[in-house]
């Protein structure tokens, strides 16, 4: 266990550790999440917030079962670097689909601003305090979030250039 993992773990007793791949990964409690992330930036040296996204397990049964984690159907993962340290750390949050709201680290980490408006526009997650939380992706009229494993796939058929007869010309904006 890494330095960063070894404090938060210190700092937060229901934390869980585990180690992906060679890579310390930290499942914290949602109330926990955004102080977890305060002592990183704080204390440990971390000056950046890689990466914000959802994992969603819906139907998934290969899925991996950490002990001492109460696994839901949503899963943010937030990546961390310390440059300084030379280490990186993963904080994974369970999220369930009935309240699927976590705090915004956007205040902490300004860079994860459009990493938490993906994940809110492809997976419905709110982040909670968020400055700006708007579709990034999906026009404002779109229902649903096309990447929950609940949304109906292939709904709005997609013609791409290449499935047009030879010599025929899409109109503008047909393709989009």
């Amino acid at each position: 266990m890494n330095s960063l993992a070894s404090y938060i773990t210190s700092k937060f007793p229901n934390a869980v550790h585990r180690d992906s791949n060679g890579q310390d990964v930290i499942y914290l409690a949602k109330e926990d999440y955004k102080q977890a992330a305060i002592e990183l930036k704080e204390n440990c040296d971390v000056v950046m917030c890689l990466d914000v996204t959802v994992a969603d397990y819906l139907g998934t049964s290969d899925r991996i079962h950490v002990e001492g984690v109460a696994a839901e159907r949503f899963e943010v993962v937030a990546q961390f670097i310390s440059h300084k340290r030379n280490e990186r750390i993963r904080l994974i949050v369970q999220v369930n689909d009935h309240e699927a709201h976590v705090d915004t680290l956007a205040d902490i980490f300004p860079g994860v601003n459009f990493g938490e408006r993906e994940a809110y526009d492809m997976f419905g997650v709110v982040f909670d305090g968020h400055p700006d939380l708007t579709r990034i992706l999906m026009p404002e009229e779109w229902e649903g979030y096309p990447l929950r494993k609940d949304d109906s796939s292939a709904r709005i058929p997609v013609n791409f250039t290449d499935d047009l007869p030879k010599g025929e010309q899409a109109e503008v904006g047909e393709f989009s």
